[in-house]
């Protein structure tokens, strides 16, 4: 398939509006269509429906593979420019909020950093794609296991810090005087939901089963202190690296001693080969740290 095609269908798609793809690509409405037809006729299928417009069941099918395949296309350009480029004297490092813990930020250099909170299912593709030099993911694990790292592009992963997770109780709390919390003992308790802020109901799951944690309230953001402000008002449970836990005012940051889980923190990097320049020495002074 024509990758060009490919994109202009995935725009079409997101967008639902020929116009507006057209709009967005540069590209006439009428070449647009084109492109649409072009792909529908190379795949023997009808992939959009005009009135409204919205994918078909294959064209549904075609926007599972579109994404990734896409993806890696970036990932190729990136790699080979930046083998090909001069080391850079600048870094941009791409990285989950929770993961940007003391290690991390005495890591840094002084200057020529430019820091770029994202979601964190975002920080692999912004390293593959090169629109950062570095990334830092986190999540929850055993300890000394490896995070699970989404299939975005050839990548490399460094273990650079673990750290005890707490759980995080307004003060007030009915088990804000516990010296240790075992986590399916709340799997019932009402949580906050904020994936990009904290560590995921989706990882608490995981850790118990694949069962319980149900959200009372979801924040859509990176800001940390926003969601502490949450969980000392009441709105809910959260889980945080002890780090970013303890010493927040009116709560209580309570250990998880069961399971036996800690908060890693990893450093991605480019699979076309080792980091050059400014990534180079950050890379080495987090290696160096864990």
């Amino acid at each position: 398939m024509d990758p060009h095609l490919l994109r202009t269908y995935v725009t079409v798609a997101r967008l639902a509006s020929f116009s507006e793809a057209a709009r967005e690509l540069g590209y006439t409405q009428s070449a647009v269509s084109q492109h649409i037809a072009a792909l529908e006729q190379d795949l023997g299928a009808p992939l959009l429906t005009r009135r409204p417009v919205a994918p078909t069941v294959a064209g549904g099918r075609l926007l599972e593979h579109a994404g990734p395949l896409l993806l890696r296309l970036e990932a190729a350009r990136a790699d080979v420019v930046r083998m090909a480029a001069a080391p850079g004297h600048e870094l941009t490092l791409a990285t989950a909020s929770t993961a940007l813990g003391p290690r991390v930020l005495a890591a840094l250099p002084a200057s020529g950093v430019t820091v770029r909170v994202l979601p964190r299912d975002e920080v692999p593709a912004a390293v593959a794609t090169g629109t950062a030099d570095l990334g830092l993911l986190d999540g929850l694990a055993a300890p000394s296991d490896p995070l699970r790292l989404p299939d975005v592009a050839p990548l490399t992963t460094y273990g650079v810090g673990e750290e005890p997770v707490c759980v995080l109780l307004p003060d007030t709390h009915p088990l804000a005087g516990r010296t240790g919390l075992r986590l399916g003992d709340l799997a019932d308790a009402r949580w906050l939901d904020a994936p990009d802020a904290g560590l995921p109901l989706a990882h608490l799951r995981g850790a118990n089963g694949g069962h319980g944690f149900r959200c009372a309230l979801r924040y859509e953001g990176t800001d940390v202190r926003a969601l502490t402000a949450l969980a000392a008002a009441g709105h809910g449970l959260t889980l945080l690296p002890s780090s970013a836990a303890v010493g927040v005012p009116r709560t209580v940051a309570v250990p998880v001693v069961e399971p036996r889980v800690v908060h890693r923190t990893e450093l991605v990097c480019s699979g076309a080969g080792a980091p050059r320049g400014a990534a180079a020495a950050v890379a080495e002074a987090l290696r160096e740290r864990s």
